[in-house]
């Protein structure tokens, strides 16, 4: 008989406290009626709006075994965020996503269904196939997204649409092969993890999503972020 898959979600967060109750809510719901098995992984870089304090009121509601808070000193970046919560992650799959609504759980039934049928090492979401798209983004940060996408797959081609995309799933030990050689930890890096995996040998499967600009909470994309992004484009394109 089949072992029982487990799904560990990790979410970073900074200044999330009215966002991450109704996200937990949402992801038990999902989990609940499709009857899997998961685990939240909060995973909080010192944020000085009291997250930490909804996370452990969460903790107490629904119990350890379902959510787990592992905090930081510290803002340290994205991919150093997920490295930490992977330690304690006990799932055999990985789910990474953000705190703020922009990813919603009710593409995560679809995303695990494409990765048991394929047996796919990687799903991931994607904004720009299908009848995936964005919402409540002005024209300026929608052409920022699709320059930023356009000129990795020039560049790149590794046949993935969404490159700079964090909504994903991953078998927990692809997950761990992939971070361990990827350098970059900003926002280059999910485009860096895919681009890295397929490089790898790795399968990937994209399933549509909606993405929704954050509900509560300000973006912290800027023009830093932009010129990071291009430097490590160019800097893979050297490498891989």
């Amino acid at each position: 008989m089949a072992t029982k898959s487990k799904y560990s979600v990790l979410l970073p967060t900074y200044n999330e406290r009215r966002n991450l109750p109704i996200i937990t809510w949402l992801l038990n719901q999902t989990f609940t009626e499709n009857n899997l098995d998961w685990e939240l992984i909060i995973i909080d870089d010192a944020s000085p709006d009291g997250t930490q304090n909804i996370a452990r009121q969460l903790i107490h509601a629904y119990g350890p075994q379902r959510i787990k808070l592992r905090a930081r000193a510290g803002k340290l970046g994205l991919g150093t965020a997920y490295a930490h919560g992977l330690q304690f992650a006990t799932g055999d799959s990985v789910i990474i996503m953000d705190a703020d609504f922009s990813h919603h759980p009710k593409f995560l039934p679809a995303m695990i269904a494409a990765q048991k049928e394929g047996d796919y090492d990687i799903v991931t979401g994607t904004r720009y196939a299908g009848d995936g798209g964005v919402h409540g983004w002005d024209l300026k940060r929608k052409l920022v997204s699709r320059g930023a996408n356009l000129l990795a797959d020039t560049l790149l081609r590794p046949g993935v649409s969404d490159l700079t995309g964090s909504f994903r799933l991953y078998k927990r030990e692809v997950l761990r092969e992939v971070m361990g050689r990827t350098e970059s930890k900003g926002y280059t890096f999910q485009m860096e993890m895919m681009v890295r995996a397929k490089a790898m040998g790795y399968r990937v499967a994209e399933v549509p999503i909606s993405f929704v600009d954050r509900v509560y909470g300000e973006s912290k994309l800027g023009s830093t972020e932009i010129v990071e992004y291009a430097k490590g484009v160019l800097s893979l394109w050297l490498k891989v």
